[in-house]
């Protein structure tokens, strides 16, 4: 009983809607209407065969049946005339809009709820598809590099997140929470507009499986290993005192290039372990120093070699020695070694201070971070120098020295031999002097040490005379004159051992200044 009085509540609430919307009827008029009619119980259409106004009884009444159960039947079933749809109908006597007049009432709910549940399956299939094609665009993205199989030359708890610069500091503690990561550092890149955030996994989860999983992050835009590099020097022979006779200059023709350029108001950055600046061979040498590793150290033997062969104007002379010495320390003195992070900040840095040309005496690695800043460097109208490495003739390239912006530089012996642990390779551009180079070393002393990272300094030296006999000259002139003019050295032509050849000096000054013929009075003895 219960059910069907509430079954009628319901749907004269229906009709008071349906005839509020016409505006045809009162909501009076219509209760009235409808108790006079006793509801739509017992399934009749007008229920307990209510008369007209003529005194005809209406279908569905007490009259006569038609087949099929109780007054005419239409599709839909139910009680009372029925309409394709499963609504239900009433005849409205004369006044509510004239004699016979249908009102439709809609009292199956069935049929909306069906709909209402194919909408609501079409809506959730979207959305998993739309899901799905997000998660192949993210797996596509790039900026997210994975470290390649057999790879150990990383941080092994660490990882490095390119964000925007927009991310604020509580957004990158809510991305380390997330993935179980610890924030360790947060670094702004001024010529790569980049934000990088150092995290530490701290459960053990291999570098790749973390990269994989903040691919799907829209709030990273990309993540690598902290790669680790190394300074490209062997073992030094003990030097007891500086010897002057210093066999490079002569292979190179630098002191003859020095009567025209001495690299003077051109600045050389050396992104390496610390430098000695209290050596008397590199006294006033240094222009300014930058820290990025952010620990206390003291001057190594590797960072002060590298400079004295590009400045030293004391006992020895540097390839350079007029130039002015950017050192930037990404480099531990203790292990030799340096992160992607410190050398991206040292980096950023030597850019920012305007460097001319920078020195990379180090190697390891791809990394992405790396070339994006290499990249902007050479944008910025710097020279990029770097040692090819020590890792043998069957070594694959190393980085950076095998990036396009970068004139790469491998050594050779008194005898101009290669040197026997350098790296092969097209992307070699010149040759220079690397094996038992005499250097300066901390503490006032000497060493001579062997290996690509001092013959790349040297070509740092040359660098930097062409600059200052001519300023104008970019860093794809410099590299296409240092190649031009190097003495070929090997198999014909350029080649993977050598590259172009031995540079000379004197040769590469003469093609860079606006008058050849300088270069040869400059050259000729005095009378």
């Amino acid at each position: 009983m219960f059910s069907t009085k509430h079954r009628s509540i319901n749907r004269a609430a229906r009709i008071v809607t349906v005839f509020l919307a016409a505006g045809a009827l009162t909501i009076s008029s219509i209760a009235e209407s409808f108790a006079q009619r006793g509801g739509f119980g017992g399934g009749r259409a007008m229920g307990g065969g209510m008369n007209s106004p003529g005194g005809g009884r209406f279908p569905g009444g007490d009259g006569p049946r038609n087949p099929g159960g109780d007054g005419p039947r239409y599709p839909g079933g139910g009680g009372g005339p029925r309409f394709p749809g499963g609504g239900g109908g009433i005849i409205v006597p004369g006044g509510y809009g004239g004699p016979g007049t249908v009102v439709i009432v809609d009292d199956d709910d069935s049929a909306p709820v069906r709909g209402r549940k194919t909408k609501r399956k079409q809506a959730q299939k979207a959305a998993k598809q739309k899901h799905q094609q997000q998660q192949q665009q993210f797996a596509q993205r790039g900026g997210f590099s994975v470290p390649p199989a057999g790879e150990r030359r990383f941080v092994p708890n660490e990882v490095l997140l390119n964000i925007s610069t927009a991310t604020s500091s509580r957004a990158v503690g809510a991305i380390a929470q997330k993935y179980r990561l610890t924030r360790l550092d947060v670094q702004d890149f001024s010529l790569t507009r980049h934000r990088l955030a150092r995290l530490r996994i701290n459960d053990g989860r291999p570098v790749s499986a973390v990269i994989r999983s903040l691919q799907s992050d829209a709030r990273v835009l990309g993540a690598q290993p902290n790669y680790l590099y190394a300074m490209q020097q062997g073992a030094a022979a003990p030097a007891p005192a500086a010897d002057p006779a210093q066999y490079f200059l002569a292979k190179l023709h630098l002191m003859e290039a020095h009567a025209l350029a001495k690299g003077e108001r051109v600045l050389v950055a050396v992104v390496d372990t610390p430098i000695d600046a209290t050596h008397p061979d590199l006294a006033g040498v240094i222009e300014a120093s930058f820290d990025a590793t952010g620990a206390a150290d003291k001057p190594h033997a590797h960072g002060t070699g590298i400079a004295s062969v590009i400045a030293a104007h004391g006992k020895l002379t540097g390839a350079a020695p007029g130039v002015r010495i950017l050192a930037a320390h990404a480099f531990s003195s203790a292990g030799s070694s340096g992160t992607s992070l410190n050398i991206l900040k040292g980096l950023d840095w030597a850019g920012k201070s305007k460097a001319n040309i920078v020195n990379m005496s180090f190697a390891g690695p791809a990394d992405a971070e790396l070339h994006d800043m290499l990249t902007a460097l050479r944008a910025n109208g710097a020279v990029l120098v770097a040692a090819v490495g020590n890792a043998g003739p069957k070594s694959a390239p190393l980085y950076p020295a095998a990036d396009p912006s970068v004139i790469a530089v491998t050594a050779t012996d008194m005898d101009d031999k290669p040197f026997a642990q350098a790296n092969r390779g097209t992307h070699i551009a010149v040759a220079a002097p690397g094996v038992n180079i005499l250097a300066a070393a901390p503490n006032g002393g000497y060493q001579m040490p062997s290996g690509t990272s001092f013959a790349a300094a040297q070509i740092s030296g040359i660098a930097a005379l062409l600059l200052e006999r001519n300023p104008k000259l970019d860093a794809a002139s410099i590299r296409r004159i240092l190649m031009a003019t190097a003495r070929d050295l090997g198999p014909p032509g350029h080649d993977d051992q050598f590259g172009s050849g031995l540079a000379d000096a004197l040769a590469a000054v003469n093609a860079a200044g606006p008058k050849s013929s300088d270069a040869s009075a400059a050259a000729a003895p005095a009378n």
